[in-house]
């Protein structure tokens, strides 16, 4: 052999020994291991396999491979909502691991390195370690923040449902607390599907808000006036006398722009249009 840090030397051993690196490993990530089958049913992940593919990109020092496999990871990771603990432990128990398995490497090497290959080839390995670590967590936040706000937009959507009720009118039951967010929400999907849906008659049911603050009455109000500029009837059902008060107090009015209603019932009896 030429050199004890030549990168195809050093494959080849790693080859050779390959099921005694990965029982090294194994009894390295203690925590891991008997978790090897869960993650690999999970997400079809298998670790010992990812383990000897990013050894290899590191020591051949293909950085482009490295930083792809790790936001390859961190997006699958991710996905399928698996424990970073269990990937942290596992990326220490590869680097132990490696470095054990080159000191052995060495010893068995005819032409000993010199103290200037130790220090290149362990800034080299640890860099690239690090750099895959750091592209990981970054894939894993950046796909997981897409979870939630992909999540975050169905539950926005379920909380505002428009119900059709024949081709021109419509249903919005509000149910829960209703504050300045999902007002907001309210606003912009109303006045979409008025447009989309070409609805003539809105009824709003507000019998499942027990309050609501000063202001997203007062938001509310304009959510009204906007229905009704969209050339669309706007029927209130179901306010609760709570609401009333603080309507009264604030001088708030909703008869000019809206037709009230003491039910739903009542709503669908009158006003509906087949």
């Amino acid at each position: 052999m030429k050199s004890a840090y030549d990168a195809k030397a050093l494959i080849d051993y790693l080859n050779e020994n390959r099921q005694e690196f990965e029982e090294k490993l194994l009894s390295e990530a203690v925590n891991v291991r008997d978790k090897i089958e869960y993650i690999h049913s999970i997400g079809n992940i298998n670790l010992l396999e990812n383990a000897q593919r990013l050894i290899h990109y590191v020591i051949e020092e293909r950085e482009s491979e490295v930083i792809d496999f790790a936001k390859q990871e961190g997006k699958i990771w991710a996905k399928f909502q698996l424990t970073l603990a269990f990937k942290l432990e596992w990326l220490h128990a590869i680097r132990r691991t490696l470095w054990m398995f080159l000191h052995k490497f060495e010893m068995v090497c005819d032409d000993p390195p010199s103290r200037d290959d130790f220090y290149s080839l362990e800034s080299k390995i640890n860099n690239q370690i690090d750099q895959f670590l750091n592209c990981f967590f970054i894939s894993y936040s950046e796909f997981k923040d897409k979870l939630i706000e992909e999540q975050n937009r169905i539950v926005e959507h379920l909380s505002t449902p428009i119900i059709p009720v024949t081709a021109k009118t419509c249903v919005l039951p509000l149910i829960g607390p209703i504050d300045d967010k999902r007002v907001g929400i309210i606003m912009e999907k109303v006045l979409n599907e008025i447009s989309i849906m070409k609805i003539q008659t809105l009824i709003i049911d507000l019998s499942g808000v027990a309050e609501m603050e000063p202001d997203v009455i007062d938001r509310l109000k304009k959510v009204i006036d906007g229905t009704v500029m969209m050339g669309c009837k706007a029927i209130i059902c179901g306010i609760r006398p709570d609401v009333v008060k603080n309507m009264i107090q604030l001088g708030i009015s909703l008869e000019k722009q809206a037709n009230i209603v003491a039910s739903l019932e009542q709503a669908l009896k009158r006003y509906i249009i087949v």
